[in-house]
């Protein structure tokens, strides 16, 4: 009983410190902590603004992180932490203000703010080690040692919790469901990131008491020794002989990879690049080997792989996830040769580089979303030059372009339309919509490929009517079902008219080919409100299938679509698709479709 007092008494010492410390950032996580219940409380999609909130004190949280290692490394901000926090608060502040004209949470807004928020991880890292007799693989070591500390406590605590609260709901008395959501989120939330905290010493002071703390923080354990020389370089070893003994082969075939081999070598880049600063510090043979030779044959991997990237590049265009895997790779063959010719010392030049090439990303015009919206820009308007629809910068439809035309352009525009890009084409006209304009303004409809390698020509999916739909935030729900068929009307509609709060409003079901379909609601005079095609969703629920499902949850069979005032949920009952050629190739839905107007404020 003594030594579990002291060690909670340890705990909470050490939490209370760290509070003290890292200000800035605590309110931020309690912030982020509040705002998780209430988006529990809600039972629906939460409003927009909370969750640019969500984003805005993650960014906040790492800022604090950065700004109070900054102050501890730099004597003359030692006593400046106030502006330190003014400094923090007035970027979180700007993060919110840039943020806050998006009319939604875009995959860019996500993209760059975990890219920015690991550049200041990186610095934090590096700082500590800047011109100063602290070692940077001690400072990653204390680091590594803390989040995986961290991470135990909270997964025990919550498997923990989480037994308990259902004890209680079989034995004693009923537990709400939220009593889950709500343990876990403080314990993810606030108490894994401020343990984690309380377990960083003070790498830069001169007290004895932080010297000392820091002294017992960079001790290596045993386990991890072991971890690391006998299971984890081993490991990549033969990982290693694997990619070399492929790469042979493909000089041999010269048949190059069709996009699997850039997210194989980057994960291989990024493990072994963490082993390789964790083995610096040991002094065994196998550690010693590996310190020599990783760096000297990372280089000739990642110089296959950014070949393999480069004819994707030159096939089909810069993407995001292109965009990084080839930086990444300049990133693995820069810190090879500096790694092969400067001393373990120098390690921190890691973390140094990969925040600056972060940093690169995201920063116009070199960051990856203008660069991979201007390459499948050109690309697309390479395809109609060609077929001589785009001419001077005028547009003439072409109804008999040839199929890669249709499907290069259908997919090159979708892929646009997904990162709101389309306004960036000049030549388009203005609200330009694919499955509404694209016949009209390009002289056909949006056109897939038909070779789909899937396991089975057929795939089915229904809904689980034994779970709950939420319905929290729409004035009405209609029950609607249809078919999609090649050889059948590709112009029927179906036309759901409804009043709402005093206004006439359309739901319309437009078929647009034999596998897609626009669900769309209008206002009395046809103009559209808000709409949403269905088949990529259908698509990705089949790519994701291994054959015929019995019943999904509602979350994995749900659409939600918002835009300005108007709110659109589509909830399949089911989902019937057949691949195949033009002539049998089909589509069946069900589904309840929700719709809601936001109150004007």
């Amino acid at each position: 009983m003594k030594r579990w007092r002291e060690m909670l008494n340890y705990l909470i010492k050490g939490m209370s410190k760290a509070i003290f410390r890292f200000p800035f950032t605590v309110i931020c996580l309690a912030g982020a902590t509040g705002l998780t219940w209430y988006m529990i409380s809600l039972h629906t999609s939460p409003p927009l603004v909370i969750e640019k909130l969500m984003y805005t004190l993650l960014v906040g949280a790492f800022l604090g992180m950065a700004g109070q290692s900054k102050a501890e490394r730099f004597a003359f901000l030692k006593n400046k932490r106030l502006a330190i926090y003014l400094v923090s608060l007035f970027l979180t502040l700007g993060y919110f203000l840039i943020i806050w004209p998006a009319p939604e949470v875009s995959s860019e807004i996500v993209v760059r703010t975990l890219v920015a928020v690991f550049a200041m991880l990186c610095a934090v890292l590096w700082v500590p080690s800047f011109k100063s007799q602290t070692d940077f693989n001690e400072v990653a070591l204390i680091h590594f040692k803390a989040t995986f500390t961290s991470v135990l406590y909270s997964g025990v605590l919550t498997v923990g919790i989480a037994a308990i609260l259902a004890a209680i709901d079989a034995l004693l008395f009923n537990v709400h469901s939220d009593a889950y959501q709500y343990t876990i989120s403080f314990l993810w939330i606030m108490f894994a990131p401020l343990y984690y905290l309380s377990l960083l010493p003070k790498f830069n002071s001169e007290e004895e008491e932080d010297r000392q703390a820091l002294q017992t923080a960079k001790n290596y354990p045993r386990f991890l020794d072991i971890l690391v020389s006998y299971i984890a370089i081993p490991l990549v070893a033969v990982y290693t002989l694997v990619l070399l003994a492929y790469f042979i082969k493909i000089l041999v075939t010269f048949h190059w990879p069709s996009g699997q081999l850039g997210p194989m070598v980057l994960i291989y880049s990024a493990a072994g690049l963490v082993i390789f600063v964790l083995a610096s510090l040991l002094q065994n043979r196998f550690a010693g080997l590996y310190c020599k030779i990783f760096p000297k044959v990372l280089i000739p991997i990642v110089v296959m792989q950014l070949i393999s990237v480069g004819i994707r590049l030159n096939a089909y265009g810069v993407t995001e996830s292109r965009y990084y895997v080839a930086l990444f790779g300049i990133f693995s063959i820069l810190i090879g040769f500096i790694l092969s010719i400067k001393p373990v010392t120098k390690n921190g030049l890691i973390a140094l580089l990969a925040a600056l090439f972060a940093v690169i990303s995201i920063i116009p015009p070199v960051d990856a979303f203008t660069v991979s919206r201007v390459s499948q820009i050109a690309r697309l308007e390479n395809y109609l030059q060609a077929e001589g629809i785009l001419v001077a910068g005028k547009l003439t439809p072409k109804a008999d372009a040839s199929e890669k035309t249709k499907i290069e352009t259908t997919n090159i525009l979708t892929y646009l339309d997904r990162s709101s890009s389309l306004k960036y084409i000049q030549w388009l006209p203005e609200d330009f919509n694919i499955y509404r304009d694209m016949e009209l303004v390009l002289g056909f409809k949006p056109t897939y490929p038909q070779d789909i390698d899937w396991e089975s020509k057929f795939f089915y999916a229904m809904i689980d009517r034994e779970k709950p739909v939420f319905v929290s935030g729409y004035d009405l729900s209609v029950n609607v079902d249809w078919v999609n068929y090649r050889n059948g009307d590709e112009d029927g509609i179906k036309i759901y008219p409804f009043t709402l709060n005093g206004e006439e409003y359309k739901l319309t079901i437009k078929q647009l080919s034999g596998m897609e379909t626009r669900i769309a609601v209008q206002d009395a005079v046809g103009t559209e409100l808000i709409g949403t095609g269905i088949y990529e969703f259908a698509k990705k629920l089949a790519e994701d299938s291994t054959g015929a499902k019995e019943a999904l949850p509602p979350e994995k069979m749900t659409i939600e679509v918002l835009e300005d005032r108007y709110r659109l949920k589509i909830v399949f009952q089911n989902i019937n698709l057949t691949f195949g050629t033009d002539s049998d190739a089909g589509a069946s839905y069900s589904a309840w479709v929700l719709f809601g107007v936001d109150e004007i404020r």
